[in-house]
C-alpha cells in the first residue's frame, strides 16, 4: 500500500469514527491513535500539544501515543513552538540540526508539526509526529495531515 493509500484509508476511518463527536479531546485522542496504528513503522510519537488558555503563548501536552512527551512548550521554542508561533507546518528532516530543538525523546530524528486551527482561524493546538528515521516526512504527509485537521477542527 502506498503512503497516499494509507492516508486515504486512515482518513476515512478517522472521519467515520468522529462523525457526530464534538469533544475536542476525544477527537485528538482518536486521531493520535489511528495515525499511530496506520504508520507504526514511521510514526514513533504521535500527538497534540494544546494551546494553554491560562498561560499566554504556551502549549501543554494533550492526547498522544508514544513515549513521555514534554509537558509544556513555549511558542517559538523547538519545532512545535515554531509551528505555533508561525502558524505554518514544520517539516524537519534532522531535528539534531535545529538549534532550538527540544529533545523530549533522544530517539527522535525527524519531525512534522501541523498547526490546528478552529473555524474562526484561531490556533488551538499543534499535531506533532516524530520518527526515529531521518527524513521521514514529506509533502504527502503535510498535505494529508493539513487536510485531515482542517476537516476535523475547522470544518
Amino acid at each position: 500500500m502506498s503512503k497516499q493509500q494509507a492516508y486515504d484509508t486512515v482518513t476515512a476511518q478517522i472521519m467515520a469514527v468522529l462523525d457526530g463527536e464534538a469533544n475536542q479531546t476525544a477527537r485528538m485522542a482518536t486521531i493520535s491513535c489511528l495515525l499511530a496504528v496506520a504508520f507504526p513503522e514511521r510514526f514513533y510519537w504521535t500527538g497534540f500539544y494544546v494551546v494553554d488558555d491560562t498561560c499566554e503563548n504556551e502549549l501543554v501536552v494533550g492526547p498522544y501515543q508514544g513515549t513521555l512527551g514534554c509537558l509544556r512548550i513555549h511558542f517559538g521554542k523547538g519545532v512545535c513552538g515554531t509551528a505555533a508561533a508561525s502558524g505554518q507546518t514544520q517539516i524537519v528532516d534532522d531535528v539534531h540540526a535545529v538549534k532550538n530543538h527540544i529533545a523530549c525523546d533522544s530517539r527522535t530524528n525527524s519531525e512534522i508539526v501541523v498547526p490546528v486551527v478552529d473555524a474562526e482561524g484561531k490556533l488551538t493546538a499543534v499535531l506533532d509526529i516524530d520518527s526515529t528515521e531521518f527524513g521521514a516526512f514529506d509533502q504527502i504527509d503535510q498535505q494529508n495531515l493539513e487536510g485531515l485537521l482542517a476537516s476535523v477542527f475547522a470544518g
